[in-house]
């Protein structure tokens, strides 16, 4: 016996499977989307770990501001 796939159920009928893809594919755009434009970012400008600024690197100690 097969049963039929179910994305989603309620009162609108076959709008409801409708919106529900609808909205995976607005997510999985925004996913892309989002990919593409992290690809072109330089990472070592926005990295937020201390720099050590002495002449010889401790990695125990960080220069205090």
């Amino acid at each position: 016996m097969m049963f039929p796939v179910l994305l989603a159920h309620g009162a609108l009928g076959w709008w409801d499977d409708l919106i529900f893809l609808g909205i995976i594919v607005l997510f999985v755009g925004m996913m892309i989307v989002s990919w593409f434009t992290s690809r072109d970012e330089n990472f070592e400008a926005d990295d937020l770990m201390p720099q050590s600024t002495q002449e010889n690197d401790n990695p125990e100690r960080f220069q205090l501001d």
